[in-house]
């Protein structure tokens, strides 16, 4: 029998992540000796956006560099872990089932929200893994169910990764020092999060935009932030989920990584 794994949110910050000395980082290079190793792996990426669900079914893919700026030491790193096509046809299977409609994309690589946590995670690169899209248009609730729908992937020696982040806005990250402490806006939402889910306060939770302290200041838009819902359908019936990790960068990211069991 397959061991049994959790469903995962990790916020991966900016894409210096692997090469920064921060506490997300150290958390990320430990974390995944802690889970141990599963026999593929699922990332629900916010860097791969669609209006329906999509899935990569691609046997190699490349390490996507989705950003600019940088420095050089960045463009260098790679993740050559092999894809996870048998995986990806599982995942459609699954999803429609539930009337989900889900297509395959045959070139589909690893953008940075799936390979910087891998890279930390998982250095050698030797589990087979896809990705799965998010999709903004359609809100907290879908992402929920399509969680739901995957969550039997648990038991069969798979591991769902959500990426995303606690909190993103773009707008504030170049006016803070990597150090710089939270402002009160910032671990407002933190812990409304963390409390919520570990309340198992569903209806909060999906309407988290309404209910939640500064939701649209930390979350402009919603793709960073939608990951989260997959993972926590991915869970039990329940709902409850546990923080494993607080921290922040920059101020205004908010790091923590949670676990659905």
């Amino acid at each position: 029998m397959a061991e049994r794994f959790p469903a995962v949110f990790v916020s991966h910050g900016a894409p210096t992540l692997p090469i920064e000395p921060i506490r997300a980082r150290d958390f990320l290079s430990e974390f995944g000796q802690a889970l141990g190793k599963p026999g593929a792996i699922l990332v629900v990426s916010a860097h791969w956006e669609s209006s329906d669900a999509a899935v990569s079914t691609v046997a190699r893919p490349e390490t996507i560099h989705d950003f600019y700026g940088f420095p050089q030491e960045l463009y260098r790193l790679a993740y050559p872990a092999p894809g996870a096509p048998e995986l990806a046809s599982r995942v459609s299977k699954l999803l429609g089932a539930k009337g989900i409609p889900t297509h395959m994309h045959p070139t589909r690589g690893l953008d940075h929200g799936a390979w910087v946590p891998l890279l930390l995670m998982y250095p050698a690169a030797d589990i087979p893994v896809t990705q799965l899209t998010v999709q903004p248009s359609l809100g907290a609730d879908h992402h929920f169910r399509l969680g739901e729908a995957l969550r039997p992937l648990r038991d069969e020696g798979v591991l769902i990764i959500a990426s995303g982040g606690t909190t993103h806005n773009l707008s504030e990250f170049g006016r803070h020092r990597r150090d710089a402490p939270p402002p009160a806006w910032v671990t407002g939402f933190q812990e409304w999060l963390a409390h919520t889910i570990e309340t198992g306060n569903n209806d909060d939770f999906l309407h988290y935009r309404e209910r939640a302290p500064n939701a649209a200041r930390n979350h402009p838009s919603e793709e960073h932030f939608l990951p989260i819902f997959t993972a926590a359908g991915a869970g039990n019936p329940e709902f409850k989920g546990r923080r494993i990790h607080r921290s922040h960068a920059y101020g205004v990211f908010a790091m923590d990584a949670y676990r659905f069991d």
